[in-house]
């Protein structure tokens, strides 16, 4: 294992900062900017970057630290790379009020806190934990409220997530990366892209969610201003037609719920008649008070049809050729009658009470 020297920051430059002749380590040191010191085996840092008092840049990645180290004289950082080590909180980080991008993935953190003080961080990267088995990455409020004015980019991605809620105090986020997680609420994502208005890039990418049914589809329609969605660009075109495809499912599922009410209220309204019986008597004019009978006036064909069918008719009253015939005594009508073969919709139009009386005095005459 290595342990940082002021030798080994004075060689990790990008070759554009040289020392000067007359000037000591320490002064050459307190004036770099950027410093690579990426997989060296480093486990220690100690306190040789607290001379770093103008470093903006600082490349820590693959190697073996356990802590973030203490950085309170570099309050000038702007990027910070820590990822591939073996750091399990996160601390030593208020101090870097002008910090924009932290890139801290693939660590043993467990919870997202201490970062209350980086009032401009616009991007952090905290994706690919190692996590205990069963346990998924876990997001403090306070953190996740300081960090919603200003955070942009967010990468989650590997930290077997099975939600997203929490990051809805984040809604000036444009890039989203929750790739290789264990989403599967496809409700809560649409609530989320609902408060996401500034999303552009979306990876949702291994999650189960990704099997649903028209997941994309519904996505790029929810996503206004989404240009990229597990890495594929979205064309305009593309969208446009999933806009009028939903657009056109919505308006006929308005109207089948339309159809639906009405039917529902259709179906509630009180109907006394049962079919097994005749309507009530109306009154008879009294020019036709010699025959008795009903008078059915806008009675439907069909009703008045399955009214005949249902009585009760003998062989003797069967009348010939399908027609219908009444008997007749005293100026009265005594029984009805209708073929049990003739169809209902060959059946004469329903008798009033002025034929029948006209019939029964033709018949008079006759005899």
């Amino acid at each position: 294992m290595v342990k940082l020297s002021l030798e080994l920051i004075a060689r990790a430059t990008s070759g554009y900062t040289k020392k000067k002749k007359d000037e000591t380590l320490p002064q050459f040191v307190g004036r770099l900017t950027h410093i690579y010191m990426e997989n060296k085996n480093i486990d220690d840092v100690g306190d040789c970057l607290s001379l770093c008092r103008n470093l903006t840049v600082l490349y820590l990645y693959d190697n073996h630290l356990n802590n973030i180290p203490c950085l309170a004289n570099s309050s000038g950082l702007t990027h910070l790379y820590l990822q591939n080590n073996n750091i399990s909180i996160i601390e030593h980080l208020s101090s870097l009020q002008h910090l924009q991008k932290l890139f801290i993935g693939g660590n043993t953190i467990t919870v997202v806190e201490g970062l209350e003080k980086l009032d401009k961080l616009q991007e952090l990267h905290i994706e690919n934990q190692r996590l205990p088995i069963g346990e998924q990455l876990l997001f403090d409020p306070r953190t996740l409220q300081a960090l919603g004015r200003n955070l942009q980019v967010l990468n989650v991605s590997g930290n077997h997530l099975t939600s997203l809620s929490d990051l809805k105090q984040l809604p000036n986020l444009t890039h989203l990366m929750a790739a290789e997680n264990e989403l599967n609420d496809m409700k809560e994502l649409t609530q989320l892209l609902v408060l996401w208005t500034f999303l552009t890039k979306l990876d949702l990418s291994g999650n189960p969610l990704c099997q649903r049914t028209k997941y994309k589809d519904r996505v790029i329609v929810l996503g206004k201003n989404l240009e990229m969605l597990d890495g594929k660009s979205i064309t305009d075109t593309a969208r446009q037609f999933l806009v009028n495809w939903q657009a056109n499912r919505d308006e006929n599922r308005k109207k089948l719920e339309e159809i639906r009410i009405r039917e529902d209220s259709f179906a509630s309204f009180p109907n006394t008649y049962t079919g097994t019986e005749l309507p009530p008597l109306k009154s008879i004019p009294a020019r036709l008070k010699g025959v008795g009978g009903y008078i059915m006036p806008g009675m439907q064909r069909r009703q008045f049809d399955e009214i005949l069918a249902k009585s009760s008719v003998t062989d003797n009253d069967k009348p010939r050729n399908g027609i219908l015939r009444a008997k007749f005594g005293r100026g009265r009508i005594l029984r009805m009658g209708v073929p049990e073969s003739a169809p209902l919709y060959r059946l004469p139009r329903p008798l009033s009470v002025e034929s029948i009386h006209l019939s029964h005095s033709a018949r008079r005459h006759k005899t």
